[in-house]
Formats: structure tokens, C-alpha cells, sequence
């Protein structure tokens, strides 16, 4: 799973080309993969529950080969998101909460913190080889064969099932519909307006978008999923109170520690998110790299991650994970901010070197340590239900860091080119107004070499193209510059 973002993430331009689609599309693609996952975690986790933990493993392992299958075979970007972001995502959210489970039914409890530290460093691992091996197969082959791939590997996992011994369920509770149906609503409404605002806006709403009641149909949306979300809340309290199964029980989030890790887990993977949906665009888009020199230039961070989250709990064990934490945060802040200073018109790839070195130590600080701290706030029989909270958090962040940082990418560039043209003389003035009613449209996220092909096609002169390249190279950075500012939080409610 971690694997499938990773190749994505690399592969944005190559792929969007192939299914036919633009950048913003798989950035819809990415944001409903993840959308999926956080919207059907906790209904996961439940149907665990009731049908038996290694029995809903052994499913969702075939759903997410089907949609793995599916994706390998994409013609257009509706089976893209057909095969990827559904499947994949329904098949990841009935595995994962049953992972956290098996591993507590299959080893005892003094080797269970091991256990999923391995899991942990599993992670680890294909965030450090995915970008070389998703850039190696795109750059070689096709993006397809990483996803053919999955389902060789699916299979093993399969035949491999039955050695692993299913965690007990002394009592199986029965679904909470309404509350699966509300806890997906509300979360679906927010991310996706927020999704929809590079077309829509976020307040007012833009020229030629829709607008409900003088605004842009992201504020209703958004508001509307924080009102079922409070539905959704109050409805557990009452299923609570009246001795019915819960889907999620609200008095495990009054727990300091476990909220105070979920919170971090939100934010980590919101600014991871954005962080990995922005680079690789430069790299690919902006410098023209190829996928596996993009995956190349990312491996400092996947270094830096996968020593930090296994190299801490060996090497410093006593340590307050508070502290981790923390330093994990502001090495994370150093690398976005070193990586803000330097984007330039004249920059190459070495930029990046160091940014990913900070920010894959964050990330790794951070994971060694948060998996922990909400596993061990609770006893160990509410730990599956601590599994899909948990996952829920994460890829809730993640869909809203990659939803957030393409709108804001999108946003800036359309100003920032409508300003550069306004300001440049060596564009005429019919052309500056022609062009004005085409941005106002939005401006897709393309390379040097693209739009100059299509400024040719259209037959505009020499002069005007390469002052409009310009204007749009300058434009690029500054939509990048502000994907990246999404913000980060001090940790709170940790103990040490």
C-alpha cells in the first residue's frame, strides 16, 4: 500500500499522459485512494470484528488484487479510480485494523511491541525502494507492471494465510450502519470540497464555477460534512448510552495519549502528503527528470526515514517520545523551509538533496514512536478499534495534505501567470486579454516543452511564446512555494 502511493507519486506526469487525464486528475486519483481508506476504516475495523479478523484480511487481500489487477489494465482515468482508489482503498481498510488485531492474536505480549515495529519498518522500506523501483518500471517498462506485480504478491500472501493464527472475538458485535453511513458522508463532503476548490475556489467562487449563494460550493460542502460529522458523534453517544455496539465509542478519544497521537499522526502524514505530491512534480514536471531519476533524488529521504524510525527505538529507548516528537517535528519544518529558500528559475535537482534528508528524519522520528503511544493507551482488547482510528487519522491527513496542496499549487500558479503576462512587455496587449479569459478557467500544471508545443500550434510568434514560457516557469515556482506551506502543529497530549 505504501508501495502503490510512492510509484504514483513519481510517475504523475507519465501517468496522467497515459490515461489521459491531467495532473489535477491524479491528484483526485491519490486524494480518493486515501479518501477511501479513511471513510471506510472504522466500518473495516467492525466487519473484523464480526466476521473474524484473518477472514476479512484474506478478503480485502483479494479486493485489493482485483483493484491492483484492474489498475494495471487502466485505459482512462474512470477505471484508474475504479481499480486504484476504490478497490485498493476498500480492500486496504478491511486489512489494516486486522493487522494491528493479528498481530496481538499471533505473538505474546512481550514481543508484540517488535512486531509492530516490523510493521512499521515494512513502511519504512517501501517508502525507501518504492520511488526507485515505481521509477525504474515507468522509466523501462510502464508504470502497469508495479501494479501487475501486487498481485503475484497478493497471492503469496494468500497461500501464506493459513499460518497465521485468526485473533479470538469473544463477542461479535453487529454493524453500525448509520454510523458507517454518516462517519463516510462527513468525511467525504470535507476532503472533497476541499478538493474541488483549484476549480471552484474557496470562498468566492471563481468566474466561471459554480456558486451557491453568492459562494463557492467548497464552504457549503465543507461545513455540511462538519455538521454530519457532530451527527455522526452524537449518534454513537447514543447507541452508547442505550447499550448498543458502537461503531466508534467517543470516550476512548477523551484519552490524552491517544488523542494526543492521533492528532500527530493527522498532521504528520497532512505535511508528508503535500511534501510527496509536490517534489516529484518539480523534479519531473518543472526540471523534466525522468521517473527513475525522480525516484533517485527522493532516496535521500528514504534513507533518512528508514534510519530514524528502526535506528531510535534501538538506539535511544529511554528517550521521552515526547522529545522525539518534537525534534521529529522540527526537522520536518527545516526541510519544508530549506526547501522553500532555495526554489528558483535557475535551480537543478541538487536542491532537494538536503530537504529530503531533513524531512525523511522527521518522518522517520515520528514514526518510530507515535504507532506506540496510541497503542499503549489503551488495554490490548481495544486495540483493533485503536487500529482503524489510527488509520482513519492518517489517511484522512493524507487525502486532505494532497487535496490541500494541489489547490493551493493550482491557485498560486493561475495568479501568479496572470500577473507575470499583465506585467510583461514583450506580450501584446490582445494576447494579455485573450489570456486572462483562459486563466481565469484554470491553468493546468504542464512543462516548458508542453506549452511551448501548444503556443506553436496555435501559431503564436517566437517573441511572445518565449516571454510567456518565462511567465509561466516563474508562475510554476510560485504555486510549488505554495503547496508547501501547509501548516504544522506542536505536539500535545503525549506523555513522556
Amino acid at each position: 500500500m505504501t508501495l502503490d502511493s510512492s510509484v504514483m507519486n513519481v510517475s504523475i506526469a507519465t501517468v496522467a499522459e497515459d490515461v489521459g487525464t491531467t495532473v489535477t486528475g491524479i491528484q483526485g486519483a491519490i486524494t480518493a485512494y486515501t479518501l477511501v481508506m479513511a471513510a471506510l476504516m472504522l466500518t473495516g475495523a467492525k466487519i473484523g470484528a464480526i466476521i473474524g479478523r484473518k477472514r476479512a484480511f484474506a478478503i480485502g487481500c483479494v479486493i485489493y488484487g482485483c483493484g491492483s489487477f484492474t489498475t494495471s489494465i487502466a485505459p482512462s482515468l474512470p477505471v484508474l479510480l475504479f481499480g486504484w482508489s476504490f478497490l485498493e482503498g476498500v480492500g486496504a481498510a478491511l486489512i489494516m485494523p486486522a493487522i494491528v488485531a493479528l498481530v496481538a492474536g499471533n505473538f505474546p505480549t512481550e514481543r508484540r511491541p517488535a512486531a509492530y515495529g516490523l510493521v512499521a519498518a515494512a513502511g519504512a522500506v517501501a517508502v525507501a525502494v518504492g520511488p526507485l523501483i515505481g521509477g525504474f518500471c515507468t522509466t523501462y517498462f510502464s508504470w502497469r507492471w508495479v501494479f501487475a506485480g501486487e498481485v503475484v504478491v497478493v497471492l503469496g500472501i494468500l497461500l501464506l494465510t493459513r499460518r497465521i493464527a485468526d485473533a479470538p472475538v469473544e463477542e461479535r458485535p453487529k454493524l453500525d450502519v448509520v454510523g458507517s453511513v454518516l462517519s463516510a458522508l462527513g468525511l467525504g463532503l470535507v476532503v472533497f470540497g476541499v478538493l474541488r476548490t483549484s476549480e471552484w475556489g474557496w470562498i468566492q467562487p471563481k468566474p466561471d464555477g459554480p456558486s451557491w449563494a453568492n459562494l463557492s460550493p467548497t464552504v457549503w460542502l465543507v461545513l455540511a460534512g462538519l455538521f454530519v460529522i457532530w451527527v455522526f458523534f452524537r449518534w454513537e453517544h447514543r447507541r452508547e448510552a442505550r447499550g448498543e455496539e458502537p461503531l466508534l465509542r467517543p470516550d476512548m478519544l477523551r484519552n490524552r495519549q491517544l488523542s494526543g497521537g492521533l492528532t500527530m499522526f493527522f498532521f504528520q502524514f497532512l505535511v508528508q502528503a503535500g511534501i510527496f505530491f509536490v517534489v516529484p512534480l518539480y523534479l519531473s514536471v518543472c526540471l523534466g527528470l525522468s521517473a527513475l531519476a525522480t525516484g533517485a533524488r527522493l532516496l535521500p529521504l528514504s534513507v533518512t526515514l528508514l534510519a530514524a524510525a528502526i535506528g531510535i527505538p534501538r538506539l535511544l529507548p529511554t528517550v521521552s517520545p515526547r522529545l522525539i516528537v518534537r525534534c521529529g517535528l522540527l526537522s520536518l519544518l527545516a526541510g519544508t523551509v530549506v526547501l522553500l529558500a532555495s526554489l528558483d528559475t535557475d535551480t537543478g535537482p541538487e536542491i532537494v538533496f538536503v530537504p529530503m534528508l531533513l524531512v525523511g528524519l522527521g518522518i522517520g522520528a515520528l514514526a518510530s514512536q507515535l504507532g506506540a503511544v496510541t497503542v499503549s493507551a489503551v488495554p490490548d482488547e481495544d486495540s483493533p478499534e485503536v487500529g482503524g482510528v489510527q488509520n482513519t487519522m492518517t489517511n484522512l491527513g493524507a487525502s486532505l495534505g494532497t487535496a490541500i496542496a494541489g489547490s493551493l499549487l493550482i491557485g498560486a500558479l493561475a495568479v501568479s501567470f496572470s500577473s507575470n503576462i499583465d506585467h510583461s512587455s514583450a506580450i501584446p496587449a490582445r494576447v494579455k486579454e485573450q489570456a486572462q479569459v483562459e486563466i481565469a478557467g484554470g491553468v493546468p500544471f504542464i512543462s516548458d516543452a508542453d506549452l511551448q508545443t501548444a503556443l506553436d500550434e496555435a501559431g503564436v510568434s517566437s517573441r511572445t511564446t518565449d516571454a510567456a514560457v518565462d511567465a509561466y516557469s516563474e508562475a510554476r515556482l510560485d504555486g510549488l512555494r505554495a503547496a508547501q506551506r501547509i501548516p504544522e502543529t506542536q505536539p500535545g497530549g503525549i506523555k513522556s
